[in-house]
């Protein structure tokens, strides 16, 4: 028997699009980042965002979203910023009863891509 993915370790799909949701009404309420999303389709956002952790996580899905330097260019993002976002995301996926090996290879997915996220120094 192979070793479950950490997609299906999550719970798949549905689970990781209620995280999604939790965690985006964290980021809302946090002052410190709320801005990034002003002008922000939260619907499109929210799919997106499930299709990406879906993605990166081994799930069947395919994401065929822009690079992640490409994407997040525009909104002057710092290692500061980052880093709220992050602790958003941790601290969801442990309110969602996460185990903490999951929250960890999570987080250290989002990770792998904080250099191509933070856009200033």
């Amino acid at each position: 028997m192979s070793e479950k993915t950490l997609y299906e370790r999550l719970g798949g799909e549905d689970a990781i699009a209620a995280v999604v949701d939790e965690f985006y009404d964290r980021l809302l309420a946090d002052e410190t980042v709320a801005h990034f999303f002003e002008e922000t389709d939260m619907q499109k956002q929210r799919a997106h965002q499930t299709a990406f952790l879906s993605a990166v996580a081994g799930g069947p899905g395919e994401y065929t979203g822009q690079d992640m330097e490409t994407a997040h260019a525009h909104l002057e993002i710092d290692h500061h910023h980052f880093e709220t976002i992050a602790s958003h995301l941790g601290e969801t996926l442990a309110a969602f009863d996460v185990g903490e090996d999951e929250r960890e290879a999570v987080l250290e997915a989002v990770s792998s891509y904080e250099d191509e996220v933070v856009t200033v120094a």
